[in-house]
């Protein structure tokens, strides 16, 4: 009998996976000064290519989108012919993949684009300095303007264009982990009051703008979303913030997507007003496709799936330190362990 992480997918009428497991997303900062992708990116994803689906590294929608260095981008005409370099090779090495669509927020950095400014709910900063980059402090950023907002959605459809354009099979809308569509749907970062504030409905309005506009430009079965409704990443909780999600996922019900991705870093993390695991959470909320991630190990893994916790598993660093994962969990064979210095190349 096949376990069921090697068991096929069918997403919908245009993408089914071979097997449950995902690549979940791994910001490498890899990419060149222009923050196009390389060559060495495009090896290290085809090497990776028998998992069921690659998510890509995040991957920024505009120039104001950055707040980590040498992250690629999906804005440029160069940046989208590296990403085809990429998909190509993924391709020819039998695998699919999706980009996934990025703006931190907050957590950007004029340093990476120059003047201009740092865009967010409100004008709420937080405490810190950019990742290796220890010299840049987080500055306060400015309250988005409505008109500034609807450039951002426009924006997301664009960048979903571009990664269609540059040859991948769908994108994933990073809604999660503290980045600007999170900040949104939080009320330790939002605390507007027009029509993206105060209530779940506000709340959760530029997540549907940007859900409903991708979708639009290019077709919900290629679009999927990650949601982190428990605040542990650069935000703090609030028992409030389960309205918010809960109005969200019963509203994104009703949308035709690939899937839902649980943003955690973690899946053992409990949170009290989720009533515990967030992917129990969002599996009790949400009726569609469900991706799980957060420290699994193959037996885990195969046991949430078997429990029907979630309908796939996305696996992050061991991809890192085991390119041919797939091969060696259906194989028996022993993993490698993931370390830090494991980040200093591609391999």
């Amino acid at each position: 009998m096949t376990p069921i992480l090697f068991e096929p997918l069918k997403l919908n009428d245009t993408l089914t996976l071979s097997n449950r497991i995902l690549m979940a997303p791994l910001t490498r900062c890899m990419a060149d000064d222009e923050l196009v992708p390389t060559q060495a990116m495009a090896a290290y994803y085809a090497r990776r290519a028998d998992s069921g689906l690659i998510i890509s590294e995040a991957t920024i929608i505009r120039p104001d989108a950055q707040g980590y260095p040498n992250t690629p981008g999906l804005f440029t005409q160069a940046q989208i012919d590296g990403w085809k370099n990429v998909t190509t090779a993924v391709h020819n090495a039998g695998g699919k993949i999706f980009a996934q669509l990025w703006h931190v927020g907050r957590v950007a950095h004029p340093y990476f684009f120059g003047e201009g400014d740092v865009l967010a709910p409100s004008a709420i900063g937080i405490e810190g300095t950019v990742p290796r980059m220890r010299d840049l402090s987080y500055q306060t950023p400015k309250a988005a303007t409505v008109e500034d907002i609807k450039q951002l959605v426009a924006d997301y459809a664009q960048a979903a264009k571009n990664a269609i354009e540059a040859g991948f099979d769908g994108v994933e809308i990073h809604g999660a982990n503290g980045y600007l569509i999170d900040q949104f749907l939080h009320y330790a970062a939002n605390q507007r009051q027009d029509e993206y504030g105060e209530t779940p409905e506000n709340m959760s309005r530029f997540a549907l703008e940007v859900v409903d506009a991708v979708v639009a430009a290019i077709g919900g079965e290629r679009v999927g979303l990650r949601l982190s409704p428990g605040a542990y990443f650069n935000m703090e909780p609030d028992t409030r913030d389960a309205q918010v999600f809960d109005y969200l996922l019963e509203q994104l019900n009703t949308r035709e997507l690939a899937f839902i991705h649980v943003g955690i870093f973690d899946d053992s993390m409990e949170f009290e007003h989720l009533g515990g695991r967030v992917s129990d959470y969002m599996r009790k909320h949400y009726k569609g496709t469900l991706v799980g991630v957060g420290g699994f190990t193959p037996d885990t893994a195969q046991q949430a799936l078997c429990e029907k916790r979630f309908d796939l598993v996305a696996i992050g660093r061991p991809f890192i330190a085991n390119p041919d994962y797939v091969s060696r969990v259906k194989n028996k064979q022993e993993l490698a362990q993931y370390s830090e210095e494991m980040l200093a190349e591609l391999v």
